[in-house]
């Protein structure tokens, strides 16, 4: 490398006059001139993205040494921290809200310090998406969507309230009301911009756009090449509020992609083919870029269902260069032509911007994916990583779900109304075409309706036994479907719009047919559903249905007409047509070309700008909610069973106390391997007789007013109850049993884990977790940690963590522990009734510390190993340290309001 020759970040301003008007932007190539960057075109572009965001906020939150460590980036790694400052942050209700009382909190909380409430309001643009309340409650008829969004706000008026009061009391404050589509939709085919056109040092600046999403799908528009990921809430909030987001520079996989789909494969066989292949990598807390010849055969929307799906396969983002593909999206979603042209000149003059003859960059590892070689495929019944071919699902249902007792009725066969006792193991009792991940792409949103045309014509029905939905990521997708002429067969279908929302894909699937679920519950049978989503955890989608399996919209609606999962649909029949023969799925599987000239005849940019130029506004629903008084603090409801004013910050001083050694420590739980965030984190329906279940109906909730734990996630009292008490958890404490089940050990008794929790804190005895790799995958849920912390839980000692949770619970201030390399509870012996002493935090932290942690039994022993604390920076240790990250942020704002005042 040349000798440094950069200075300040004013050298690498470069001005573009634009039909928008003149502006600057940061030039990368300015620091490889200086003799900063070995050389630009090696750097992975999702790297250069960074070094654009330290470079254009140095002097601010980064520093030189922040900007020479990005680019110094290495494909052997450097495990430099780096601040990174997103330009906006993006929301989704289930999450949003109690971000919102999160920050109402933190006002009554600054309040009671001595500081201004007003200071607590985001610094950055925040755009709340309602999209997670929907249910379907309603389905298989034309008014099944207006009676769910009436449902809806039935049930969460109190939370809408909450939202409505947020969008007035905050400034750079949006909220996106109900029934306008999913978050992840409407972030890609609205407020994306690309690149952002802003102020910096008093002048029109031009600057990528970047975020993050308190939702871990946020990835999606990284197919847009919008660098952004899903983060707890409690870290969205702290970007809110001005603090930077640090993180680890990450190692980037380079996955080349070269060819073309072929007939009979989709983009979703492809993320599902990808899922598979990075998990074998193993990409957890990377990056992934996608590069090669391929990236030519892709659309904007395969790109960004392959963005989307980045948790699922680990990583923390799926990155897509902008290139030509990009600005075809912008100019076909309606976008202007001035911010087309802002994009593709800024990007070209910044460095980021990918052409075709370019070369690769350098990568920390390198796969590679030939497109002809993906097939038909799903994946389940448990794991989106777990693909399944299309052709072998009769086998893998038996293997999967092995003794199995022999069903109590016989097998329906071929088509008709069908009842429930024709139902058997593997009989489909979902079929939803939902979610983000497919929702936003044309290419099987018109496949399923051409699917749906052909068996409609040739006599195929499906059974009224199968629970149909279709919840389009927006009101665009009905819009071409309709003027394609293929709504009304898939309507014929039973697959009407029941909402615009995420629904099946987060559990808020409703309630199976009465006499569908008797019979499931009482013969005890192991039904399915097959969903076009991208998460398919235990209890998931419904706590009925154990066999849940990923698929594109097209399979959807072919398993909807088999009505069963084990069936080899290359083979087999979907049923018997008119004529009394049988049709099979290839006799009505849709062309490559009927959908490319579908989808030509039917999208236009206008259905985006319609659909687009009044979002704010909502229905009528929306516009008869009561408008709140403005004013700084939240008027809290002592009754409210919806939103209740946190403990997070009761009592707060100052200045932290200093962590203590944990000594004496009981075992709440003990876990095993990939436990998610959907076990830990209460969601879906709220149990009738579960803690959350009998604390609303001593409020006088009917339990058909109950909703979901999703939209009750603003009242701490139903969280901390849910936590850990997911059906299909098992503790290892409980021999084989099922559910939020644990051991008080001083008695012995078995009690449910929100009832275990309450005696220790009553006997004052702090609790630890145990459990095996990957803990806390799955969804940026921060009730996770929230509950977790609440609960009385100081450390989690694990094998692993993923990214998102390990987060988490340090923002909690639970301390995040790893078992030493290659040991775990079985080799070192533990059974998790011992009494644990955990040393060395009392004499301060350090990123990664060794800290010993002693096991003591009833009968004397004492087992000894070193713990690593997955404190992974400095500013880890310090959030930790302060009890929190929004403990700190409220301290940090009171001492710089009184340093101001006092100046």
């Amino acid at each position: 490398m040349a000798e440094n020759a950069f200075k300040d970040p004013f050298q690498s301003l470069s001005r573009l006059d634009l039909r928008e008007g003149p502006a600057f932007c940061h030039r990368l190539g300015a620091l490889e001139e200086a003799g900063l960057v070995d050389d630009l075109a090696a750097l992975p572009f999702a790297i250069r993205v960074l070094l654009e965001n330290v470079l254009r906020h140095l002097g601010g939150s980064s520093t030189l040494g922040d900007v020479e460590a990005v680019a110094a980036w290495s494909p052997r790694g450097s495990g430099a921290s780096v601040p990174f400052m997103p330009s906006r942050v993006v929301l989704q209700d289930f999450t949003g809200v109690p971000a919102v009382v999160d920050l109402a909190a933190m006002r009554d909380g600054i309040l009671a310090l001595g500081g201004d409430p007003a200071v607590i309001n985001p610094v950055v643009p925040v755009d709340l998406v309602i999209d997670h309340s929907v249910q379907v409650d309603h389905f298989g008829f034309s008014d099944a969507f207006r009676l769910n969004v009436e449902r809806e706000f039935e049930r969460n008026r109190e939370r809408y309230a909450l939202l409505r009061w947020a969008q007035q009391a905050f400034d750079n404050f949006t909220v996106v009301p109900p029934g306008t589509g999913i978050v992840h939709q409407v972030n890609l085919e609205y407020l994306a911009s690309v690149v952002h056109r802003g102020e910096w040092a008093g002048a029109a600046t031009l600057y990528p756009d970047t975020l993050v999403g308190t939702d871990s799908h946020t990835t999606m528009v990284n197919g847009l090449g919008v660098l952004g990921w899903g983060v707890g809430g409690i870290e969205a909030e702290a970007v809110m509020l001005g603090q930077p987001y640090y993180m680890l520079l990450p190692e980037v996989v380079g996955l080349r992609l070269s060819g073309s789909l072929p007939r009979g494969a989709t983009a979703t066989d492809l993320v599902l083919r990808v899922t598979e292949l990075l998990r074998e990598h193993g990409v957890v807390g990377r990056f992934v870029e996608y590069h090669g010849p391929g990236l030519a055969a892709l659309t904007l929307p395969d790109r960004a269902t392959l963005a989307n799906m980045s948790p699922e396969y680990g990583a923390t983002v799926g990155f897509f260069p902008v290139d030509e593909q990009t600005l075809t999206y912008l100019r076909g979603t309606g976008r202007s032509a001035g911010l087309v042209e802002r994009v593709e000149r800024a990007s070209k003059e910044m460095g980021l911007y990918r052409t075709e003859d370019a070369p690769d960059p350098e990568y920390s590892s390198a796969l590679s994916l030939d497109l002809g070689t993906v097939e038909p495929s799903l994946a389940g019944p448990r794991r989106p990583q777990d693909r399944i071919l299309m052709t072998d699902m009769r086998e893998a249902f038996a293997r999967d779900l092995p003794g199995l007792a022999p069903s109590l009725s016989g097998r329906r066969e071929g088509n008709g109304a069908g009842m429930a006792d024709s139902l058997a193991h593997g009989s489909v009792v979902i079929a939803s075409i939902t979610s983000c991940t497919n929702t936003s792409n044309p290419s099987v949103m018109v496949g399923a309706g051409l699917l749906a045309k052909a068996a409609v014509e040739r006599g195929l029905g499906v059974a009224a036994t199968v629970k149909t939905a279709m919840a389009p990521g927006s009101g665009v997708v009905t819009d071409y479907l309709r003027k394609a002429g293929l709504l009304p067969y898939l309507e014929e279908l039973g697959f009407h719009v029941v909402g615009y929302g995420c629904m099946t894909c987060i559990g808020n699937s409703g309630p199976l047919p009465d006499e569908v679920a008797r019979a499931v519950e009482e013969r005890g049978l192991v039904v399915a559903s097959v969903l076009s989503g991208n998460r398919n955890f235990e209890a998931r989608i419904h706590p009925m249905v154990r066999a849940n399996y990923l698929a594109s919209p097209v399979l959807v609606v072919a398993y909807a007409l088999a009505g069963r999962v084990d069936v080899d649909l290359a083979e087999e029949p979907l049923g018997e047509g008119a004529d009394g023969g049988p049709v099979y799925l290839r006799d009505i599987w849709p062309s490559q070309e009927a959908v490319s000239d579908t989808i030509s005849a039917a999208l236009d940019p206008s259905m985006f700008v319609d659909r687009y130029a009044s979002v704010g506004e909502g229905d009528e629903n929306w516009r008869a909610l009561p408008v709140p008084e403005e004013g700084s603090l939240f008027d809290w409801e002592p009754d409210s069973t919806y939103v209740r004013n946190p403990p997070f910050f009761d009592g707060l001083q100052t200045e932290a106390e200093s962590p203590a050694d944990i000594l004496g420590a009981r075992v709440l739980a003990v876990l095993g391997s990939s436990v998610t965030t959907d076990h830990i984190s209460p969601a879906g329906a709220i149990p009738l007789r579960g803690p959350a279940g009998v604390y609303l109906r001593s409020l006088g909730v009917a339990p058909r007013d109950f909703n979901t734990f999703g939209a009750r996630r603003g009242n701490h009292e139903v969280m901390m109850r849910g936590t850990f008490a997911n059906v299909r958890i098992r503790n290892l404490l409980l021999d084989g049993r099922e559910g939020g089940y644990t051991i008080h050990l001083p008695t012995g008794e078995e009690v449910d884990i929100y009832e275990a929790a309450r005696r220790y804190r009553s006997e004052g005895v702090p609790l630890v977790v145990l459990a095996g790799a990957e803990y806390g995958a799955g969804s940026s849920r921060d009730w996770a940690a929230k509950g977790t912390a609440l609960l009385g839980v100081r450390a989690v000692i694990a094998e692993s963590y993923e990214r998102i949770h390990r987060s988490n619970l340090v923002g909690m201030g639970v301390l995040p522990l790893e078992f030493p390399t290659g040991e775990g509870l079985d080799s070192l012996g533990l059974t998790g009734r011992e009494e644990f002493d955990v040393l060395g935090i009392a004499g301060g932290l350090a990123p990664g510390a060794e800290l010993e942690v002693r096991a003591r039994s009833r009968e004397g022993g004492e087992i000894r190993f070193q713990a690593r604390a997955r404190l992974d920076s400095d500013v880890d240790v310090r959030y930790y340290e302060e009890g929190g990250i929004l403990s700190a942020v409220l301290r940090e704002m009171t001492g710089a309001r009184g340093r101001c005042d006092d100046s």
